[in-house]
């Protein structure tokens, strides 16, 4: 198997695309450039230092080592979904429920083909592990941030509707089921259009990184499946899991609607 290597130089050209993409919003008075400058550093430094790390874990092979690596993973992972929450559910939950779905839903897709399909000695070889791992967490990090997301919002919008079915005798689960529908679309889409783009509007990641380093398209096209069908599993299971927890820290154990657990949206609106 052969692979192409590249050095900073032959990263300079492209990267004079984003400069060309700053000038267009200086010249377009979008202010985005300073974002896009803080972004594409930031992307440098933490893809360099990962490949550094990587390159440690894979020579140490170690389970501690691999295990601390995953939940390190599982932690940013938790606080970016936190982060990403327009009306976040107060008190830490929002943390707590993302990180906690997001490692029982990433954690398990990923044991599952590491012990099953892929069977690496070890099983808990860092060189599948940590890479598999961050794939199906990033896609379940979105899906689980999405979904509690639209479901704060969908809750507080349709707060009066809300509180008419529970004073009618709804369950809090049945009261709020209809938010929770729609935010679990609003969850879910997002894979859905990954799958449904695959291979027609566009070539995977994985599958493309594999082509360019030498692997025959057929034998790149079983891995991309295989990594398809765990991030569509482990972003459903981390999902569903988050949005029906997100319901219950929404009401109480009387069936009410506790919207004082919810922030204020970013801006104070």
């Amino acid at each position: 198997m052969t692979y192409i290597r590249l050095d900073l130089l032959d990263l300079a050209l492209p990267a004079l695309l984003l400069v060309l993409n700053g000038a267009l919003s200086v010249a377009l008075r979008l202010g985005l450039e300073r974002q896009l400058a803080a972004a594409a550093l930031r992307m440098v430094v933490q893809l360099m230092l990962v490949g550094y790390v990587l390159a440690a874990l894979f020579a140490l092979a170690s389970p501690v080592w691999t295990a601390g690596a995953a939940l390190a993973m599982v932690v940013f992972a938790g606080r970016e979904i936190a982060a990403r929450q327009g009306r976040p559910i107060a008190r830490g939950r929002s943390l707590a429920l993302g990180t906690g779905c997001a490692l029982t839903a990433a954690g398990s897709v990923t044991a599952l083909a590491l012990l099953t399909q892929l069977r690496p000695d070890p099983w808990y070889d860092p060189r599948y592990a940590l890479p598999l791992l961050g794939m199906v967490l990033g896609n379940t990090m979105t899906g689980i941030a999405l979904g509690l997301d639209a479901l704060t919002t969908g809750a507080v919008r349709d707060r009066a509707a809300v509180e008419a079915r529970l004073a009618l005798g709804a369950t809090r689960h049945e009261a709020l089921l209809p938010v929770a529908r729609a935010a679990l679309r609003t969850g879910l889409m997002p894979i859905v259009n990954a799958m449904a783009a695959a291979g027609v509007v566009s070539l995977p990641g994985m599958m493309t990184g594999q082509i360019l380093a030498g692997v025959e398209p057929t034998e790149a096209a079983k891995y991309q499946l295989l990594v398809m069908f765990l991030i569509a599993g482990g972003t459903g299971l981390g999902t569903v899991a988050a949005v029906f927890g997100g319901v219950h820290l929404l009401t109480d154990e009387r069936h009410r609607l506790r919207l004082d657990r919810v922030g204020a949206r970013d801006g104070g609106a």
